[in-house]
C-alpha cells in the first residue's frame, strides 16, 4: 500500500476506469477516494465515492453484479486508476454489460 502515496487525489477524488480482465472491455468509469480505495484493496471487490450520494458504495451492494478485483494499477501521472476485475452480471446500473453502450461514431472498415 506504500504506492498509494504517489497517486494524485484531486479535491480528494480519482477517476477508476473499470476493465473486464478476460475481454479486456471498458464497463465503467467511477471515482475513488482514499478510504474507497483501501477498501477495494482490503475487500477484493470495488468500492467508489458517490459524488451525488457524498458517501461510499460497493459495487453489487444492491444488485448483487459484484466485481472482483483482479489487479489495479494507476497511471504515470498518478491521476488515473485502472481496476481490471471480474464482473457478475451487468456493470451499468441500466442492466447493459458495459457503462459504454451508446455509440458516437466508428470507422467503417
Amino acid at each position: 500500500m506504500e504506492s498509494i502515496k504517489e497517486i494524485q487525489f484531486n479535491n480528494g477524488l480519482i477517476p477508476a476506469i473499470i476493465q473486464e480482465q478476460c475481454s479486456g472491455e471498458v464497463l465503467m468509469l467511477a471515482y475513488m477516494n482514499e478510504e474507497s480505495l483501501k477498501k477495494t484493496i482490503e475487500t477484493g471487490t470495488t468500492w467508489f465515492f458517490s459524488r451525488s450520494r457524498n458517501k461510499l458504495w460497493n459495487k453489487g451492494e444492491t444488485s448483487g453484479h459484484f466485481q472482483y478485483v483482479k489487479s489495479i494499477s494507476f497511471d504515470c501521472d498518478g491521476d488515473t486508476i485502472l481496476i481490471k476485475a471480474e464482473q457478475v452480471g451487468a456493470a451499468c446500473h441500466t442492466g447493459n454489460k458495459t457503462c459504454f453502450y451508446r455509440e458516437i461514431w466508428k470507422l467503417k472498415v
